[in-house]
């Protein structure tokens, strides 16, 4: 299994480090430029025109992985990581009609955020579904830490499940805002599922697989997305990464575990929230110097001191980090 593992975050790592010196620059012959709005940060202008998209080199990193190192599995009947990834692939596709638009319309707005909602809660409705019709997602909820398993209705459970994937696929997507930074703070969030398959043995192979294989997919895209980046990952990207996460949770059976393991996600939208509530509240005032959170520290925060983005990069997947590693105290000694 160690091996398997390991040759999983190996391969996709290549992989996507090889298909990028290929893809980006066909992105910009194509002139896949992502247009950066007017209202951020005035530095962020000089990054306009930047090709957009580059999730692509990851999303295929780990489908190759699922589809090779993962076929043992499946010869078996094992086909979880196959949902998983579809699931992730679909959020992929949304992402992708949203950088198509931007694209098409030389602007940065693509589907509108009823059509992005409508979208994402139909996916996220057919994925329990069909998991919990098939037998791989039960209608109860472990709790981290405490190690007590609760039974919840199934009409209860579904709208549960619905809200924290199309909450964890947004959150991630408004994390993905600076050079690195949704790929740092990601690849430790990967890496736990990793260890729970150490953890918890042979018969979460598959999904470690594809935790793995996403991981180092993503290590391989950072290597062009590090500051100053050459590509950006775009919505089909950070949606593909946000559906990701969120199936592993409910795949794994512990979705609560999102709320230490995605703790940066939950900054960065709570941040947000808080920005626009205060905003109208207060007909203009703000709690922050912009939202989300990172473009907050890069606006100089509450201190003055104007954050450099790969400090951010290096604060936030610090973050995420040790809060993987708390996540994986909490489930380590689960029993079966």
């Amino acid at each position: 299994m160690t091996i398997k593992l390991i040759s999983a975050f190996v391969l996709a790592f290549c992989f996507a480090t090889a298909f990028g010196r290929f893809y980006i620059p066909w992105l910009r012959r194509q002139k896949a430029g992502q247009q950066i709005k007017e209202i951020g940060p005035k530095w962020h202008m000089s990054k306009s025109g930047t090709p957009t998209m580059g999730g692509v080199m990851f999303i295929l990193a780990v489908t190759f992985v699922c589809l090779t190192l993962g076929f043992e599995g499946m010869l078996h009947g094992n086909y979880v990581h196959i949902f998983v990834l579809l699931f992730a692939l679909v959020y992929g596709a949304i992402g992708f009609l949203d950088d198509w638009e931007k694209i098409r319309k030389k602007q940065n707005l693509g589907l509108s955020a009823k059509m992005k909602f409508l979208l994402q809660l139909a996916a996220a409705l057919v994925f329990v579904l069909l998991m919990r019709q098939i037998g791989y997602l039960k209608t109860q909820l472990f709790i981290p830490f405490w190690h007590v398993t609760i039974h919840v209705p199934d009409w209860l459970y579904f709208i549960f499940a619905a809200f924290v994937i199309v909450g964890t696929v947004n959150a991630v997507n408004l994390t993905d805002g600076l050079d690195g930074l949704a790929s740092g703070t990601s690849m430790p969030v990967c890496l736990f599922f990793v260890a729970v398959t150490f953890a918890w043995g042979e018969r979460f192979l598959e999904l470690g697989l594809f935790a793995s294989g996403l991981a180092g997919g993503l290590l391989g895209f950072l290597v062009y997305n590090f500051y100053p980046a050459k590509v950006f990952m775009g919505d089909t990207g950070s949606l593909f990464l946000g559906g990701a996460i969120a199936a592993m949770a409910f795949a794994y059976d512990m979705p609560l575990i999102l709320v230490t393991l995605g703790i940066v996600y939950i900054i960065e939208t709570l941040s947000d929230i808080i920005q626009v509530g205060y905003f109208k509240l207060t007909h203009g005032r703000r709690v922050f110097r912009m939202a989300p959170f990172h473009h907050h520290l890069e606006m100089g925060g509450w201190t003055g001191k104007k954050w450099k983005e790969v400090e951010i990069f290096a604060l936030f997947s610090g973050i995420s980090l040790l809060f993987a590693i708390i996540s994986f105290i909490g489930v380590f000694h689960r029993a079966f």
